[in-house]
């Protein structure tokens, strides 16, 4: 009991400290965050510099019970550990992805090599933090990914039915209708068509898309956004020679007429 008083007594000052560095950058309305990390100390920490900044906080110490967690408390986004017991952050990553759960996630780990990086953000994650890391990073992290996702303000317009050309996007199901036809969207695709969307008729940049994407930490080339884009065409019903929603602007990127 006196050793928890001294922990409280030591973390206290850096939950004020960090109140005062990061004051509501954004306008969150109980915005749950769900932490998947064994580590007790870490995980305590965590939890109370998120709730400090407003959020709402749910957590798991055991990898095979992450999926679980995730059901139950439908976060906005995942604070994931690599090791774990019972499955590692990978494993849980894969399954959420290969679920179609579109839940951003940010990879929380003491690995710095390059090749874990790769290994994360290729199965799915969203963004990556090293551990140990600075709690303002953390934060900015957090807030840029929720941004990305539209779950910073209101929560429902990421969900949001929206159409391209004669075709009808629904990320409720990851699904896109054109006529009798229903294709079946991965997150990727379903997130760079909502990134599309919303700046239609602008010309977005290769390095844009694959930050707004597949996160600012993406180690892999701009020819994997090339292969979604030739994806998207095909499902769109837009693959001809000439396509008339995504275009190409060579040298730059593309640009989605609607």
């Amino acid at each position: 009991m006196r050793q928890e008083h001294a922990d409280k007594a030591v973390r206290a000052p850096l939950v004020a400290a960090i109140t005062v560095l990061c004051p509501s950058v954004v306008d969150f309305m109980k915005t749950k965050i769900l932490i998947v990390e064994d580590d007790p100390h870490i995980l305590l920490g965590l939890e109370e510099v998120l709730k400090s900044e407003d959020y709402d906080v749910a957590s798991c110490n055991r990898g095979d019970q992450a999926l679980d967690a995730v059901a139950k408390h439908r976060p906005a986004l995942i604070v994931l550990d690599v090791m774990l017991p019972g499955l590692s952050g990978y494993d849980i990553c894969k399954q959420l992805r290969a679920k179609k759960a579109a839940t951003p996630i940010l990879m929380l780990t003491a690995k710095g090599q390059e090749i874990d990086k790769v290994i994360g953000l290729d199965l799915g994650a969203d963004d990556y933090v090293t551990k140990p890391f600075g709690v303002r990073e953390l934060l900015a992290r957090i807030q840029a990914l929720l941004r990305r996702t539209g779950k910073a303000g209101d929560k429902t317009k990421s969900d949001n039915i929206f159409q391209i050309g004669s075709a009808t996007i629904d990320p409720k199901t990851f699904q896109l209708k054109r006529g009798k036809t229903t294709e079946e969207l991965t997150a990727k695709e379903l997130k760079l068509l909502q990134v599309f969307h919303a700046h239609a008729g602008e010309v977005l940049s290769r390095d844009k898309l694959l930050n707004e994407v597949w996160g600012y930490n993406y180690y892999g080339t701009t020819r994997t956004l090339d292969q979604v884009v030739v994806q998207l065409r095909k499902k769109l019903g837009d693959h001809g020679s000439e396509p008339k929603h995504l275009l190409t602007i060579h040298g730059v990127g593309y640009k989605l007429v609607v």
